[in-house]
């Protein structure tokens, strides 16, 4: 039996890759493999247009443009590097990781994703951690220094100076409000 990837947009937590595994066996596929953003199945037969349509009921888009791939690639590398807590592991830069990842280079990836996403990787590394700084806050079990060395923070006032910049307020002011203001990581 042939096996195909599906390239998927909004796959970003393990809620999301049990809705697709879920969506594509309801229509007969056999799941390979899955992982954030991508998933194999084994079928004689794809049907493009019914999973498209299914899965875009359920929030996710079916990435068929080479280009949209791959900026949807650098975003689920993002991702899957802030939600893991592998950020401190990290042994070279952001830009090198990414490129030696897809093997690309980094400066055409770049140009892509701007081009396409209208805000830098960078910009979307820094949205990144804030959401999961804002998320770690709202636990109450980490201070703020554990928390900026946790997201790879170089110091606790690096930490704060980016998460005002991106919410108006410092992480122990955002902490102080306890409030759940955070947003869904397939709208940054």
């Amino acid at each position: 039996m042939a096996q195909q990837d599906l390239f998927i947009k909004n796959m970003v937590c393990e809620r999301c890759i049990r809705a697709v595994r879920s969506e594509l066996e309801k229509q007969g596929y056999q799941v390979h493999q899955i992982e954030l953003g991508k998933v194999t199945v084994e079928h004689s037969l794809v049907d493009l247009p019914a999973i498209a349509a299914a899965l875009e009921e359920q929030g996710f888009e079916l990435l068929t443009d080479r280009n949209a791939r791959l900026v949807n690639q650098l975003k689920t590398l993002i991702i899957e590097l802030v939600q893991s807590g592998r950020i401190t592991q990290l042994r070279t830069t952001l830009s090198d990781y990414l490129a030696q990842q897809i093997g690309m280079d980094y400066a055409h990836l770049s140009h892509l994703f701007s081009t396409s996403e209208h805000i830098t990787i960078e910009k979307f590394w820094i949205l990144q951690r804030v959401e999961k700084a804002k998320e770690l806050l709202s636990y109450g079990e980490l201070t703020i220094n554990e928390i900026a060395h946790c997201l790879g923070y170089s110091s606790v006032a690096y930490l704060t100076n980016q998460f005002k910049q991106i919410t108006g307020l410092t992480p122990a002011a955002y902490r102080n409000r306890n409030t759940a203001d955070r947003n869904p990581l397939d709208w940054i």
